[in-house]
């Protein structure tokens, strides 16, 4: 497949971009910079540009038969970046005739069938209190993806760690089904699984270990 990965150089972003191509897949990066990247690749081109650049995201998009957004806000600043980028990305998947979307988000951002525990309660509570708005930005950028008419995955993880991949992922629930840790490599891996698998089309599966 020719995958269009934004947030490819981010901790996460690497490990998937390098999983993609690993795996057979070309890749296109979107980056505003290409040089923290640092891979190369026959199967990888760069395409330089802001999120806020509709017409550099949709090169990015244009020919690719998946897009994946590994994209979290750098910072607390209420710029609502993140968001605001899924709407380009979501027109530019329109225009490019291109279906299929898996995006990651933090567990945090809640879904019907959670059945949060006190931990998961205080969690929430810290970020709306230190972190409202990069909480804010990704629950706007979780509804603009449910609200669409794409065929979308919502990956939703616990806190990431830089653990050696383990190929044991739990998936469901958030205070049902999940812990509290995921290795960024396996969580890479959860999502490049969704591209040949179904089980969670239009849904939002918590991740973890």
């Amino acid at each position: 497949m020719r995958l269009a990965i934004f947030g490819a150089t981010g901790k996460t972003g690497k490990i998937l971009v390098e999983q993609a191509l690993a795996a057979g897949h070309d890749v296109v990066a979107f980056a505003r910079t290409p040089a923290k990247l640092q891979l190369a690749s026959p199967q990888l081109q760069i395409v330089r540009g802001d999120l806020a650049d509709a017409a550099a995201v949709r090169r990015a998009i244009a020919g690719s038969d998946a897009v994946l957004s590994v994209l979290g806000p750098t910072s607390n600043a209420p710029t609502l970046s993140v968001s605001k980028g899924m709407k380009n990305i979501l027109t530019a998947m329109q225009q490019e005739n291109v279906s299929r979307l898996i995006v990651s988000t933090g567990a945090g951002v809640g879904d019907a069938g959670d059945q949060p525990k006190a931990f998961d309660k205080i969690i929430t509570t810290l970020l709306k209190i230190v972190s409202k708005n990069v909480l804010q930005d990704m629950v706007d950028t979780v509804n603009l993806v449910r609200a669409s008419d794409r065929a979308w995955t919502i990956v939703r993880v616990p806190m990431l760690t830089d653990d050696a991949p383990t190929g044991m992922i739990r998936a469901g629930a958030v205070g049902k089904d999940i812990g509290t840790r995921i290795g960024r490599a396996d969580m890479a891996a959860f999502m490049l699984k969704q591209l040949n698998d179904a089980t969670y089309l239009q849904r939002a599966p918590a991740i973890s270990n």
